[in-house]
């Protein structure tokens, strides 16, 4: 019981903070190694358990979405579908040794990537000119990024839409969440066909992360982006933290 408690209070939490500004998956992901799931097991498991929150995030951003135009949705979704599906198969083929020796890493660049967000986001813009507009090899490279370990993939999106030269927030929030989906979406058909994923823990998760991200909403409305950050930055750094500790000690 006090496992499933655990479990269900990360999930909720995940929704809460992926509502508020993302970084859902450093509560899921920990949670679940915390348990006694291999790391490998539980990242898949965790990328299962917020799943639903990109598809509420890409239809709650579709009048955004319906914009772009179709050809070139379709070219940028099918290179997200194959990075990701490339970093899918990555994680397959790790050892929980090795993606243990990682993970730490992830987890810290995660955390600084989410809370220098805004100043990776200026630096693009100012850097924008002379770039190929939706250059194939940077999606491809963040979309395998996401498929291996999706923590800060929003940020880093919207970092790669601002080198593009695109300047509308609300479509690039619209073109982030959309492409998040499919990204999401081929690694939990990929995690599952491999019986990779731990599913009573991950069918649980996903209901409490749905659940937190609807009480996210109003939230999101209130809290001022500074406390976001403070409480992202503490949960990414103390778990961050604990992965190295676990790495040096063995534990």
């Amino acid at each position: 019981m006090f496992e499933i408690a655990i479990l269900i209070a990360a999930a909720f939490g995940a929704g809460v903070l992926n509502t508020i500004a993302g970084g859902g998956t450093f509560l899921t992901f920990p949670a679940l190694v915390l348990v006694g799931i291999p790391p490998v097991a539980a990242n898949a498991t965790s990328a299962v358990a917020v799943f639903p929150g990109y598809l509420g995030g890409a239809v709650g951003f579709r009048s955004e979405l319906a914009v772009f135009d179709r050809q070139r949705m379709a070219r940028l979704g099918a290179i997200a579908l194959f990075g990701a599906a490339v970093g899918s198969v990555l994680l397959l083929i790790s050892s929980n040794d090795a993606f243990s020796v990682v993970v730490p890493f992830l987890l810290l660049a995660a955390t600084l990537i989410f809370l220098f967000g805004d100043r990776i986001r200026a630096w693009a813009s100012t850097h924008s000119k002379g770039v190929t507009p939706e250059g194939a090899i940077g999606l491809f490279v963040v979309a395998i990024y996401g498929g291996y370990f999706n923590g800060g993939l929003g940020i880093v999106l919207l970092a790669l839409f601002a080198l593009w030269g695109m300047t509308d927030i609300h479509q690039m929030n619209g073109l982030k969440s959309g492409l998040s989906f499919l990204v999401s979406f081929i690694s939990v058909l990929i995690f599952a066909a491999a019986d990779l994923v731990v599913w009573p823990q991950a069918v649980m998760m996903m209901v409490a992360a749905t659940i937190g991200g609807y009480a996210g909403a109003p939230l999101a409305r209130k809290l001022p982006k500074p406390v976001v950050r403070s409480i992202i930055g503490i949960v990414g750094f103390g778990m961050s933290a604990v992965f190295f500790w676990r790495l040096v000690t063995g534990a």
